[in-house]
């Protein structure tokens, strides 16, 4: 039995809370339009560079570069390379709830909900850069990796939804949700994570190379008229 839905919002709020604390650390923050902007900057050059290199080789003073910031000026956003990667951490998870959202609320058989959902991570990689994978964050502290596991396991519970449901209304296969889902989302974080990089690599190659591996895979045979042997 999936966890209550309802209590993605309870991880939501707890995470956002750990991230504000952790904000509040340190120099008072600008409020400004243009500071939200540049904090937007700062949080997508972190994700970049820590997806490229690790966040132990990632530092401080080459997200400030790669923004042409002094490390003063990163500093005065986050004060530590643990509150900045948390961040993105935070980010990364609002962007995949917000796409997972779209992907349900348009409605559909489950079939239909996660392919929507593979595209719409797709383009969204490819338009807004990747994300930070949240199963990697063992340089995170107890209480924000707490509440990243938390939120993550919860976006988890809906995409189990989207198998059960297809199960129900016969577009899927019968299967084993959790570990589907765990196979898919390590396909999925980790094609975010490159597809901004390569040349030439469209979403729409990118959606056939996966239906061809994955999503056909798991749909049911009685969509297309045989009889599901």
């Amino acid at each position: 039995m999936h966890r209550r839905e309802s209590d993605l919002e309870t991880g939501l709020k707890q995470a956002k809370a750990l991230v504000a604390v952790t904000m509040r650390e340190g120099m008072p923050r600008s409020r400004s339009r243009k500071s939200a902007g540049k904090r937007d900057a700062i949080i997508q050059a972190a994700i970049e560079i820590i997806n490229a290199k690790s966040f132990s080789l990632a530092t401080m003073t080459e997200i400030a570069g790669s923004l042409d910031l002094s490390d003063a000026a990163l500093y005065y956003y986050f004060p530590t390379k643990q509150a900045l990667a948390y961040a993105a951490h935070v980010r990364s998870l609002e962007r995949f709830e917000h796409l997972l959202k779209e992907a349900d609320s348009a409605g559909g058989t489950g079939a239909e909900k996660l392919t929507r959902f593979t595209r719409n991570m797709l383009v969204d990689s490819s338009d807004n850069g990747s994300q930070l994978y949240f199963g990697e964050h063992s340089y995170l502290d107890a209480a924000q990796r707490e509440a990243i596991d938390g939120w993550a396991d919860r976006l988890k519970t809906i995409l189990e939804r989207f198998l059960d449901e297809g199960m129900t209304d016969g577009s899927v296969v019968p299967c084993e949700p959790e570990l589907v889902v765990q196979l898919y989302l390590g396909m999925l974080i980790w094609l975010a994570k490159w597809v901004p990089d390569t040349r030439d690599l469209t979403v729409e190659r990118l959606m056939r190379a996966i239906g061809a591996f994955c999503l056909h895979g798991i749909e049911s045979r009685k969509r297309d008229g045989g009889d599901g042997e």
